[in-house]
């Protein structure tokens, strides 16, 4: 049996490569039985995201190349294409990889906590689909758990390390309860989409989604429960804001001094807390000069991720030492699981020496031998059975002075050496 991972990721691969081996979820159901179904692969799950995709299987060879034929099969393209940009790990480096890849040791942004739940989205579509085991499928359980301790035990998750995050959480030490305020998220990128995720799972009150374009704004807006505007309606919903993080590529800022302070006056100076993330700045920089406004840059923030990303490094460093750990106790466990198929043979045999000297006392029963007389054969015969052929093999292991193995009887059996 060998654990076995073959895949690609961000540090390996680019996006051309990564966007071709992606496997979305209309298909995974079909490709994990297909996966399968590969000689010498007893069990398969696939992992696949923006930044990664892995093949994890169950196989009684190391040998990766049928695996890479049916991935350049299953996907039409040809193995030089993506061979050269692939990584593989087999055993405990496998468990060791897969415990980094789920505590976001081994993630473009470190400590990140999305691929935990990307993994275990890939372990239950494993399971709906029956192409998980035993044995990797509890190595997928025994993921989770060390994920979870590392996130217990350490900070690794604890201090945001992206702007969109550095920003709502300080608009939570500014704000008593995010729910009673109204947000103004104004552009439709990614660090804008981030803001949204973020401020919605914060429980924001009220969600307003500005952008040049009125679909793209009404697009994002419809996945939040938010409202879209479009920026030529800016000027009538400033007013509304309580927080307002902006971040677009405009070359000229969109909100000027002006207008932020008619919308105060229209707030009655109620304060407002703005975060502008865009550079070129979005936000003219008189708007601080303002009273009742609370005004961050990009810069303002970058001390804070800069300083939560050396915290996420120690952090790291507590990770890798539990996840150590975590391998040794997944090894162990698998080699339990070696000694159990040992102990069911033992087991078996021994029940067999039973039944064919039960078998005998009964025979002497029914031919007139008292009960007693037929108790001790039974025993006697017992006692022969379970005993001639380890005594033989004691016998001649001493002959060949494998003192080892005599060592290991006493261990066994708890003989005491001193009889």
């Amino acid at each position: 049996m060998t654990l076995l991972v073959v895949g690609i990721n961000y540090a390996t691969a680019p996006v051309s490569i990564r966007e071709r081996l992606a496997y979305p979820m209309e298909i995974l159901p079909s490709s994990l039985k297909a996966f399968r179904r590969l000689s010498h692969v007893s069990e398969a799950a696939i992992l696949s995201t923006c930044n990664r995709t892995e093949f994890y299987c169950n196989s009684d060879t190391s040998n990766q190349q049928p695996l890479i034929d049916w991935v350049a099969e299953s996907k039409q393209i040809n193995r030089q294409d993506f061979a050269p940009y692939l990584y593989s790990h087999t055993d405990s480096e496998l468990i060791r990889h897969m415990f980094r890849v789920a505590c976001g040791l081994d993630s473009m942004i470190l400590g990140e906590p999305q691929i935990l739940g990307q993994m275990k989205t890939a372990y239950q579509a494993a399971c709906e689909a029956g192409t998980l085991g035993k044995p990797l499928g509890k190595l997928f359980q025994h993921t989770f758990s060390a994920a979870k301790k590392v996130r217990t035990d350490t900070a690794i998750g604890s201090s945001p390390v992206s702007v969109a995050f550095a920003a709502v959480q300080l608009a939570q030490q500014i704000f008593d309860k995010l729910s009673d305020q109204t947000a103004l998220l104004i552009g439709a990128g990614e660090t804008i989409e981030l803001t949204a995720r973020h401020l919605s799972r914060q429980g924001i009150g009220r969600l307003i989604i500005a952008n040049r374009t009125y679909d793209k704004a009404h697009s994002l807006a419809s996945q939040f429960d938010g409202y879209a505007i479009s920026l030529a309606e800016l000027p009538n919903h400033l007013a509304e804001a309580d927080i307002v993080i902006s971040s677009t590529a405009s070359q000229l800022p969109i909100l000027g001094k002006g207008r932020v302070e008619s919308a105060l006056k229209k707030r009655k100076h109620k304060p407002m807390f703005m975060v502008d993330l865009a550079v070129p700045r979005d936000i003219e920089a008189e708007v601080e000069q303002l009273q009742d406004v609370y005004l961050y840059t990009v810069d303002d923030l970058q001390h804070t991720i800069n300083q939560n990303m050396n915290s996420r490094r120690e952090a790291a460093q507590q990770a890798e030492e539990i996840i150590d750990t975590q391998v040794d106790h997944f090894l162990a466990w698998l080699r339990a699981q070696d000694a159990q198929t040992t102990i069911r043979n033992y087991r078996q045999q021994a029940e067999q020496h039973r039944d064919e000297a039960l078998q005998k006392a009964l025979a002497l029963l029914k031919n007139g031998v008292t009960a007693e007389e037929a108790l001790e054969r039974l025993a006697h015969a017992l006692t022969n059975k379970l005993t001639h052929t380890p005594s033989a093999q004691i016998r001649l292991a001493a002959e060949n002075e494998r003192h080892d193995l005599i060592a290991a009887v006493h261990e066994i059996f708890k003989l005491n050496k001193t009889q």
